[in-house]
């Protein structure tokens, strides 16, 4: 018998978003008969019944496209006066939807698992630029984020070479380093500077001076999460994002001056910023956010709700709110010294 589905995006967009959703009603439609609507801005739209048509014609060609069609925000689904499972259970029997699929990042899964235990039938798809979640072995739009980066490296070291300058750029991730480390490698930077595992001011201008002794211009690249010994926290003056949370950013910036004030070496900071999410996703993130969607149509089709689906290796598997809601994913010790060592 034929169902009905609506589909979110939740948090911050991210390249792959569009693919996820073709794949679901692409799949969904061809082998299992089902419908989709899409909720407008997120839980926004769900707790309002905000929503559009989702069919062949509408996610044709979208694979390619960057962002989300839907439109996302920072709204919970438990926002009052109008938000609770009471009212959701409304909406969706008022759309006469027989579940929802969430796709976000660990607000919208913690969201979700909340909505799950309290009677609403939904599933959820894992997304965030930063790869630090645990359940699943990468998610899409990471490898477009270090893509971007690796291409904002190799444009800086050019004008850093003519001018003989050091060039720190700063690049996203919160608490993980994963983009930091993979983008750092990909460009050959000769330092690269994650949250897991503070460096002094000292440490970070040898490795700099090491390398400007040498007649080649420093490479530094830092995650916004990065902190310093005698940091606390992250730096943060941008207040808080919609879930309460420091907006990291600006390290890269408060780092440049005091490297060339402690060596010397003339140094320039470039926050890459929003670029990192914006545009369109690599092939690989497409094909990834692809089978996630098509995996997605299949957990639904089976009622499988509560879950979520992850990569493990090559395949594509399926785990509950509770494991996709464990520990954050950052990078490991051992996996950072392994580099580490080449550095300077």
């Amino acid at each position: 018998m034929a169902k009905r589905f609506g589909i979110l995006t939740s948090g911050g967009d991210c390249p792959g978003l569009n693919a996820v959703i073709r794949g679901a009603v692409l799949k969904g439609e061809t082998v299992y008969g089902h419908e989709f609507v899409g909720f407008r801005d997120g839980w926004y739209g769900l707790v309002y019944g905000d929503i559009m048509a989702l069919d062949r014609t509408t996610v044709r060609g979208l694979s390619h496209q960057g962002g989300t069609i839907l439109g996302t925000s920072r709204f919970g689904p438990y926002t009052e006066p109008d938000g609770g499972p009471e009212n959701i259970k409304k909406v969706l029997a008022d759309l006469k939807l027989d579940g929802v699929i969430a796709i976000g990042g660990d607000g919208t899964a913690s969201a979700s698992k909340r909505l799950f235990e309290d009677g609403i039938n939904i599933v959820g798809v894992p997304k965030t630029i930063d790869n630090d979640i645990d359940a699943t072995d990468y998610t899409f739009g990471f490898n477009t984020a270090v893509e971007i980066a690796t291409e904002a490296i190799d444009r800086l070291r050019t004008t850093g070479n003519s001018h003989k300058r050091c060039m720190v750029l700063e690049v996203m991730g919160r608490h993980a380093g994963w983009i930091a480390l993979h983008s750092g490698i990909a460009g050959g930077a000769h330092a690269i500077l994650i949250p897991e595992q503070p460096e002094s001011l000292d440490q970070i201008c040898a490795w700099v001076t090491s390398v400007k002794n040498r007649g080649r211009a420093p490479m530094v690249v830092v995650a916004e999460g990065f902190k310093l010994p005698d940091m606390k926290e992250g730096y943060s003056v941008k207040g808080l994002d919609g879930f309460n949370r420091p907006r990291l950013g600006g390290i890269g910036e408060v780092l440049a001056p005091m490297i060339e004030e402690r060596t010397g070496i003339e140094t320039r900071a470039t926050v890459l910023g929003h670029i990192q999410r914006g545009g369109v996703p690599t092939a690989f993130d497409r094909v990834l956010a692809t089978r996630m969607g098509m995996a997605v149509a299949d957990l639904v089709a089976e009622a499988k709700f509560g879950h979520m689906v992850a990569l493990h290796g090559t395949e594509i598997s399926r785990i509950t709110f509770d494991e996709a809601l464990g520990e954050l994913k950052q990078v490991p010790v051992d996996q950072y010294q392994e580099i580490r060592v080449i550095f300077g």
